[in-house]
């Protein structure tokens, strides 16, 4: 077996409270260029799947920055939106993004041009802290302050709720790559997850409750799956990040660090066998997800890294 880059480059960006993104090396540590995010912390990042942009979400704004450009401001700055927006993503062909946010609503908007435009708005009662969309790229799972996950059809406008734990914030939501799994995280520390079927066009989704664990003994913040499917990670204000099997969902490692303070965000690896985690102590850290050690730590945020964006290497095989 031979295997060789299929010529995509790794993109590991962080976010601060610093109101700053930086892009690094990923395997040296060394940060290439610093990007100027004024005015406000950055809550949300994605990268598009052309790997051409970085959106960045903020309070009243969505910036997109150039990856490949020298240029440390934005391509594109939207500020239509009013309070934070918290979650941003993109349709895996890049046709659309979603974002949500404080204003109690999930948008899906049109990328056709880079004139950013809003082509339909999902209203809810509450602030929403975190959307996802599921592989099938018709529904988007909406999670709000007031612990309900709404499951919105982008398509049909049709949508329905779940309700896990009344009352209780839903923090963050993942889906898996294979379309098997959704967790959810909340403000107690519980993760719980529900086992999916359908989402095809003619068989709706249906969620099977799974599992409901105390995951954290403080608010937990992030839920991921790896990109094999086979591990769940959890991170939360107890300063650690866990990693689940999804076999039988039992912990297979706690990565903990004796600086390291309330875990904000976490990516995994490509291959699955690496995690980066961002914290309130000013560092991202990469780890091994097989021992839980440290193997490099990515410093020079003058604050909390709030939001982290990695895109890995892709190898062609034969």
């Amino acid at each position: 077996m031979s295997c060789e880059e299929n010529g995509e480059q790794v993109i590991l960006a962080t976010a601060s409270y610093d109101h700053t993104i930086k892009l690094w090396q990923a395997h040296s540590g060394i940060c290439q260029r610093t990007l100027q995010h004024p005015e406000s912390q950055v809550n949300a990042m994605d990268i598009t799947p052309d790997r051409q942009l970085l959106a960045a979400a903020g309070y009243q704004h969505i910036r997109m920055y150039d990856i490949n450009s020298s240029a440390a401001n934005p391509v594109i700055n939207y500020e239509g939106v009013s309070k934070n927006v918290t979650a941003v993503g993109f349709q895996e062909d890049g046709k659309w993004m979603f974002t949500g946010g404080e204003d109690c609503t999930a948008k899906i908007w049109d990328l056709k041009s880079r004139n950013l435009h809003v082509s339909r708005i999902f209203q809810v009662n509450t602030p929403v802290n975190c959307a996802c969309l599921h592989p099938n790229q018709a529904e988007l799972f909406v999670g709000d302050q007031s612990g309900v996950i709404h499951i919105w059809d982008v398509k049909t406008e049709h949508n329905e709720q779940l309700i896990p734990e009344p009352e209780a914030s839903i923090q963050s939501i993942a889906i898996d790559p294979e379309g098997t799994y959704m967790a959810a995280v909340n403000i107690k520390g519980k993760v719980y997850v529900w086992r999916l079927s359908g989402g095809t066009d003619d068989k709706p989704i249906i969620l099977t409750p799974t599992r409901s664990i105390q995951a954290h003994n403080n608010y937990a913040l992030k839920v991921k799956f790896s990109p094999d499917s086979t591990m769940m990670i959890t991170t939360s204000a107890d300063q650690t990040a866990k990693i689940w099997k999804t076999a039988d969902f039992q912990q297979m490692t706690e990565l903990r660090d004796t600086n390291q303070r309330w875990v904000w965000d976490v990516a995994f690896s490509a291959d699955s066998q690496h995690v980066i985690t961002g914290s309130s102590d000013n560092v991202a850290r990469l780890w091994s997800v097989e021992t839980g050690e440290v193997k490099r730590e990515y410093t020079g945020h003058q604050k909390t890294v709030s939001a982290i964006a990695f895109r890995d290497v892709i190898y062609a095989c034969s």
